[in-house]
Order: structure tokens, then sequence, then C-alpha cells
């Protein structure tokens, strides 16, 4: 079985963060290990509060997984500031996994911010280099680039441009108004991904969850394509088998392949 572990944020609703991460590790095969860096009060409608886990008790979960458990893919997600970007930075450095996916989270679905926005020039220099795959949506990109994203072009420029930083990276075009298309750029070529558009609610923690996924199959030993591809296919269908729970945007059924109805 292969390990994999998850720096993020919880969410005490269940169907986002560190919460999702676990589901779609166990889902897929994997054993998953967590590092909480914030602990986020939201559910799916709105989020209410953020508590910023301590620096040093974050590089202590790092160590503790780390010293005493093989990781074969880390995913990182919400790093709410500069000084949790640099510790996280700090021991990936240290014990050097050889994959690590990174979904820059900065808002939630529901509109709210989760980072604060001096972060994201640490995230440029701590985060990027060491990440193995990015994976932006359109605001997260746009964030990232200064660029404007309305087309599928768009988002090949912005790939391009992130891809110097990056081994990497896949822009989601979710937020474009027809079928959800993905443009990966590997720092050769460029790939689109499309995938039906379900009208639907249920897809809170929908980016969490591919980001987990695509790490999960990269640690299964799948090529960068073959876990997007993969991903990609298992985040639709949980979507499709979307849970009704809550008064916004509910979860996806991280395990429909179980509890399809």
């Amino acid at each position: 079985m292969k390990h994999c572990l998850t720096i993020a944020g919880s969410d005490c609703s269940g169907g986002a963060g560190i919460q999702a991460d676990l589901k779609t590790f166990s889902a897929l095969g994997c054993f998953g290990m967590s590092v909480v860096t914030s602990v986020v009060a939201e559910n799916t409608s709105r989020v209410i509060s953020a508590h910023t886990i301590p620096a040093d008790v974050i590089a202590q979960q790092i160590e503790a997984v780390f010293e005493d458990i093989r990781v074969d893919a880390v995913k990182i997600g919400m790093l709410p500031d500069a000084e949790v970007m640099r510790t996280a930075a700090e021991g990936l450095r240290k014990y050097q996994p050889k994959i690590i996916v990174t979904d820059p989270v900065m808002v939630a679905t529901s509109g709210d911010a989760l980072v604060e926005e001096f972060a994201q020039e640490t995230l440029k220099q701590e985060i990027l280099p060491l990440t193995t795959l990015l994976t932006p949506n359109i605001p997260e990109a746009e964030a990232l680039t200064g660029r404007t994203i309305r087309t599928v072009e768009d988002m090949k420029q912005a790939a391009l441009q992130i891809g110097k930083t990056v081994s990497a990276v896949l822009v989601k075009g979710g937020h474009l108004t027809a079928d959800a298309v993905d443009i990966l750029y590997d720092g050769k070529c460029f790939y689109e991904f499309s995938a039906e558009r379900i009208d639907t609610k249920t897809t809170h923690g929908t980016g969490c969850t591919l980001s987990s996924a695509i790490a999960a199959y990269l640690a299964r030993g799948l090529t960068v394509y073959e876990a997007v591809e993969q991903g990609k296919r298992y985040v639709t269908e949980a979507i499709r088998h979307g849970l009704d729970i809550g008064a916004g945007y509910g979860p996806a059924n991280h395990f429909y392949q179980w509890y399809p109805n």
C-alpha cells in the first residue's frame, strides 16, 4: 500500500480540506496521513473563521510523520500565511519526498478568502520550486500570473508562465462557461482534458479532491498525464453521485463506488 500525506487546513463540515483528502486517499487504496495547518470553521454555505496552527506545531507534525512512516506522495493544500509556507517548505526540503502535488488554495467554494494576499509571493518562492504538479483553478492562476483568463488559449499561456517555476501545471477550467476543460503543461507539451459539466451544487471540496486523487495515482506509479486523467475521472463521478447535504454547495461523494445511491 502506498502512503500519502496531506498538508492542509481542516474542514469541520467534512467536505473539503484534510477531510476530503483523507477520504480520497482511502477511496483510491492509499494510506492517508495529515499535517493540519489551519482549523477552519466552515460549512457548505460559508466560512465562519479560520485559526492558523502555530508554525512549530506544524513543523513537529511533519517531523512526526516523516521520521516514522514512508511517504510516497505529498499533497499540499491550504497554507494560510507566509510563515506556514516557509515552515512547510523547510520540512519538505529536509525530507525530500519525490512527489508533491500543490493545490494553491486561496478562496473557498463559497467565495471566502482563505489565504493572506501578501503570502502569494512566498508561495511562489518557497513552495512552487518544490512542486511536482501545481493545480490552480482559473482565479488562482490569474492571481499567480497577473493575467486575465477567459479562453482555453489564455489558460495555456498562464500554464506556460507558471511552468517556468514548477515541473508541471494543471490549470483547471471549471470556472469557464463551457464544458470543464483543464490544461496540463508538463514543461514540453500541452494536453487538454475535457469532462462534461454536471448541473449540480455538490461541488464543495472538489479542488481538494482532485489534487489528492492525482497525488494518490502518482504514488501508485502512474505518469503525470495518467494521474490527471484518472483523477479527473474519479472527481467527475464523485460529483455525479454528490451528496445532498447542507444548504449550500454540498460535498462530492468520495466513496461513490461503494455507496452510489
